[in-house]
Formats: structure tokens, sequence, C-alpha cells
């Protein structure tokens, strides 16, 4: 348990340090709020805003085929780097990134524009975070889970949700504050976050549906062409199958 305490960010923040840029994208540098500069990568589009949080690779150029299924479409996308990745400064932590998240939130509405949230694996849990504490008009959480530090009990057989100092991204716990609807898209084949961690979410939600796509797995969900459909279907007009 104590190796636990002592390691598990090292597990959830193996972030990639090498930096990359991405076409068609431009680097926007925010203060933040404990002196680390808080860094984006921003498109500008005439659709809605489509306000991106990657997963644990932590390197925004790792997500680019997304990234890219947005600037296609002309939307206006707005991409937050996470700190200690991709070459940015900063240590990564549950509570800090979460502040990183809802002063990307506040950029991305400042266009005045409907603003969608998206969040794949890790980034879920920063998706949940920003919905349940402002207005968006929709959100899209790929590959999420219901508690991290559930994940982190099952595979090491500690009570990790109940260990003191363990950072427990518990987006359960913020199902009930978010009103907007939500699609849940999860790979039937995905072992790194198994289906089953998304299911109580998926209840816990008020305005959710959920997708289990066959034959998908974690790493290559995002290129599945009913997955990009639904995607597409649903910024369109967010609450249809």
């Amino acid at each position: 348990a104590i190796m636990m305490v002592w390691l598990h960010p090292r597990f959830i923040y193996p972030f990639l340090q090498e930096d990359q840029p991405i076409a068609g994208f431009s680097r926007v540098s925010l203060p933040g709020g404990d002196g680390t500069p808080i860094s984006l990568q921003v498109a500008a589009g005439e659709g809605p805003v489509l306000l991106y949080f990657m997963g644990n690779a932590g390197a925004l150029w790792a997500f680019e085929p997304g990234l890219r299924q947005h600037l296609q479409a002309g939307r206006h996308v707005v991409a937050l780097h996470y700190r200690g990745g991709g070459g940015r400064p900063g240590t990564p932590s549950e509570s800090l990134l979460k502040a990183d998240a809802l002063k990307a939130l506040d950029y991305a509405k400042s266009f005045g524009k409907p603003v969608v949230v998206q969040g794949f694996s890790m980034g879920s849990g920063l998706a949940m975070h920003v919905a349940a504490h402002h207005d968006i008009d929709a959100m899209i959480l790929e590959a999420p889970y219901s508690r991290m530090c559930r994940i982190m009990a099952d595979r090491s057989f500690l009570p990790a949700c109940r260990l003191p100092f363990v950072q427990t991204w518990d987006s359960l716990a913020l199902a009930k504050d978010v009103s907007a609807p939500v699609l849940i898209l999860h790979g039937a084949e995905d072992a790194i976050i198994q289906p089953k961690y998304s299911e109580a979410l998926d209840r816990a939600l008020p305005n959710a549906r959920r997708s289990v796509i066959p034959g998908a797995t974690h790493a290559d969900l995002a290129a599945f062409p009913t997955v990009i459909e639904a995607i597409e279907r649903w910024i369109s007009a967010p609450g249809t199958p």
C-alpha cells in the first residue's frame, strides 16, 4: 500500500516528452494559477468549439488523427497540453490538471460558440470535471472510467480508493452534476480500460447514451468508422442515437 501511494503517479502520468507540431494548429499560452503556464493547441474554424482532453500519453501529437477529424469538419478546436508532458513544464496531478482544464474551458467559451467537450481515456475525467462545474452543450467520452482508483484496486488487489494521498479520478462522483447530453464510446476489446468500467458512469449520468464498438481496442477506437460517424452525428444533433 505504501508503494502504491508513492509510485501510482508514475503509472497514471507516463507522459511522452517529445514535442512535435500539429499541422493546422497554433500554440496559445495562458497564465496558470500556480505560475506554470497553460499550453493549448488551437485551430480556428467556423463551426462549434471542440474542447479536447487527450489520454495519458501526454503529448497531443499522439492524438493528431482525432484532432484532424474536427479540423477537417471546420470546427474551432481547443486542445489542452498536459503539464509535464510533450516538453511542457510542470508536474502533473489530478488537482492541477483539473484546474488547467477549467482555464481551457474558459478560453473555449470566450469564442461565444456552442462548446462540445471530448475526453479520451484519462481525459474523460477532465471532461467530466468541466461539465460538472460549467454549462456545456454536449460531451463525448471515449474509453472512460467511472473511477480510476477502481481500476488500480482491481489490478493491485489493494483498496486504492480508500488509501490516503491516492489520486482517485472519481468521475462517478461528478455524474449527478452533469446536465449536458453525453455520448459514451467504448471498444469491446479494450484491455486497458475494459468496457465494464464505463457501465456505472453510463447509469449515473442523467442524459447519456453508451455504445460498445465490436472489435475496437483502446488504441484504435478513434479510428473506427462507426466511432467517427457517431461523433459527427452527436455534434450535429446532441442526443441523437
